[in-house]
């Protein structure tokens, strides 16, 4: 009975540690529409989450730029995307929740830009 019970308490903790690892791994190809200035703009992006670092690329009407300041804790992700060259650079930093193949949050525009802003996003991973 004893050996039952521990085999079932390892059987669970082994299923609970794989879960939480594939929550974590934001590694993949993912795609949200944004609200642009000009209107909504359909992105896409690549995350490589390898050894704890995540890297990546998005892609939207300007074209790609790599992600920096990328961090993640548990389920939680941010990075930003630096988008022009100074004086005209604009930061755009994205704070999301994963939850299985989705990523919801926000999207800000750089406070000290002329045109700050924050919005919400909802990226899908794309299979």
């Amino acid at each position: 009975m004893k050996t039952r019970r521990l085999s079932l308490v390892v059987l669970v903790a082994v299923f609970v540690l794989t879960l939480a690892a594939r929550a974590a791994d934001l590694s993949g190809n993912w795609k949200w529409i944004s609200q642009g200035s000009n209107g909504p703009v359909r992105v896409s992006a690549t995350f490589v989450h390898k050894d704890g670092k995540l890297t990546g690329m998005v892609t939207g009407r300007q074209g790609p730029a790599e992600i920096s300041n990328a961090s993640m804790k548990d389920d939680v992700v941010t990075f930003t995307v630096i988008r022009g060259v100074t004086p005209n650079r604009v930061i755009f930093t994205y704070t999301g929740k994963i939850t299985g193949d989705t990523i919801t949050g926000t999207i800000e525009r750089d406070p000290e830009s002329a045109s700050p802003s924050k919005s919400d996003w909802k990226a899908k991973r794309v299979k």
